[in-house]
């Protein structure tokens, strides 16, 4: 685990209305996609955790730590930055149709997986019924209720799933009981992770196919076949 410094310099108020921070800091403390980082204000003496900070849109200068992030944080506020910590996804090579969905209030954690494929001129298609970004002119926008209907399509699957939204993932799909997937998914369980794994306080227990898996320290992206929807 690395030890970086680094320092928000603007704030912005994202398409959904939720704010993001610009987190200036060398290229080896921008989390990788699903990947996070914990992130200290050394000025801010009442907070007493960390904070787990995902990315957004990045470049080899910082990156836009997705919401939500602590009000106190603002330009200026200076950060200590431990990470990459837990597992990010794993896009298959020669990937040719990525498809991505979001559930949440936001696709800010799922943008490092557009500049990726974007790179490697894979198609893309997004499924979201949030407000949207700046996106690139190469990546689709569907609405969710559209997924089912292309699921033939795709060539492998990438989420943002709020915890509460896991017992809903068949409905999304479209899927009938004891149905899977006819390619490979990962998923970014989102859910609070106070711990970050020090102290396997099981806050962030996930509903696994074989028992229970921590997000901080499992996850936070897990194969969607070893979870249990």
């Amino acid at each position: 685990m690395g030890h970086y410094t680094g320092r928000v310099t603007e704030i912005r108020l994202e398409a959904s209305k939720n704010t993001e921070a610009w987190i200036a800091c060398p290229a080896e403390a921008i989390p990788p996609a699903g990947q996070y980082m914990l992130a200290y204000a050394p000025a801010d003496s009442d907070a007493a955790l960390g904070i787990t900070v995902f990315a957004g849109e990045s470049s080899g200068q910082g990156f836009w730590a997705a919401p939500p992030f602590p009000a106190a944080w603002g330009p200026g506020t200076s950060l200590d930055l431990h990470g990459p910590l837990g597992h990010g996804f794993d896009l298959p090579k020669n990937l040719q149709r990525l498809g991505l969905v979001a559930l949440g209030e936001t696709v800010s954690r799922l943008m490092p997986l557009v500049q990726q494929a974007a790179r490697s001129n894979c198609a893309m298609t997004l499924f979201a019924d949030s407000p949207l970004p700046s996106i690139p002119s190469s990546l689709e926008v569907y609405p969710l209720a559209s997924l089912a209907d292309a699921l033939d399509w795709l060539d492998f699957l990438a989420l943002d799933l709020p915890l509460q939204h896991l017992p809903e993932l068949r409905k999304v799909f479209g899927l009938v009981d004891e149905a899977w997937l006819p390619w490979p998914g990962q998923a970014l369980v989102w859910t609070p992770m106070p711990c970050a794994g020090m102290a396997q306080c099981g806050v962030c227990a996930v509903s696994a196919r074989r028992g229970w898996k921590l997000a901080c320290e499992d996850g936070p992206v897990f194969d969607l076949k070893a979870l249990k929807w």
